[in-house]
């Protein structure tokens, strides 16, 4: 079903692609941009993971706290090892990215490896091992890049105007059609990243607290995420946008619009949802939870 979406998702971003170029260049216009967003589609599907990771300065790593846990965690999860990658960031999150569980990836910020103990640790991977589960993966990260590509592409609205005549681009220059442009496309990129993401955390989030063993210790470390995070900038996210949905907590909070373009539903719906969640799991036994008075040093 993924796979599926993922395929709608990429027509409905080719075209909305497509549009933008005939919008700019008429049918010219057009047809350079569709061949354009179908190399991008053939180029996100195959390395949009690299080029997020490289976007971040990912770096990474074969030992050490969060590989450890990572690798107990999947092995639990019934998934293949995913690649590990620490990222120098004094914010306080995490994301995964891939293809495939087979081509999947964990990336830390060092500012969530500094406020959360072993326990709480443990619970943000499981999150993200539970996007790769579900193959949520595939679909943000191609969103990421393909969004992120559409939303450059309006911006060159500000230099060249659109105007068609019978379907041809006029020559003149139209500043209604460019502002229209600079508007509509970037929004319409991001309502799809906001109706990925929504739906999907919640899903993540139930099946993160169910490997992991413990809905409050995720619960605990979203709460932290919230209140740091919102404290301290991230210039990579507030740069590249398009790829705020990925992380477990919403990076963006510099800019005025960010607000606007929210994708993360509310934490407190999230950590209320956890909640209920570990009411209605058996309580553990003695010992049973591996994370508890564990620490990550």
């Amino acid at each position: 079903m993924n796979i599926l979406k993922t395929g709608l998702l990429l027509a409905g971003l080719t075209a909305l692609f497509g549009w933008i170029g005939w919008a700019l260049g008429g049918t010219s216009g057009m047809v350079i941009a569709l061949a354009l967003a179908a190399a991008m589609n053939v180029g996100s599907f195959w390395f949009s993971d690299r080029i997020v990771l490289g976007m971040y300065g990912a770096q990474e790593v074969h030992d050490g706290a969060v590989y450890q846990i990572t690798a107990e965690l999947a092995q639990r999860a019934g998934l293949p090892m995913p690649r590990v990658h620490i990222i120098d960031s004094p914010q306080p999150n995490a994301f995964a990215t891939g293809r495939s569980p087979n081509h999947a990836a964990v990336a830390v910020n060092t500012g969530l490896m500094d406020i959360l103990t072993r326990q709480e640790l443990a619970g943000v991977i499981a999150h993200e091992l539970a996007h790769i589960k579900n193959r949520d993966t595939l679909t943000m990260t191609v969103t990421a890049t393909i969004a992120g590509a559409i939303s450059m592409l309006a911006n060159f609205a500000m230099f060249f105007g659109g105007g068609q005549q019978n379907g041809e681009r006029s020559g003149g220059h139209n500043p209604l059609v460019a502002m229209l442009v600079m508007f509509l496309a970037p929004v319409a990129a991001m309502l799809v990243q906001m109706a990925i993401s929504r739906t999907r955390e919640y899903g993540a989030d139930r099946l993160g607290a169910e490997i992991c063993g413990d809905p409050l210790a995720l619960a605990g470390a979203l709460s932290k995420l919230e209140h740091t995070a919102r404290r301290i900038d991230n210039p990579v996210a507030e740069e590249n946008p398009a790829t705020a949905h990925m992380f477990i907590i919403n990076p963006l909070h510099v800019n005025k619009m960010d607000n606007l373009f929210s994708t993360h539903p509310n934490t407190a719906n999230r950590i209320a949802e956890l909640e209920q969640l570990a009411h209605a799991m058996p309580s553990p036994r003695p010992n049973r939870n591996p994370w508890q008075h564990r620490h990550v040093a």
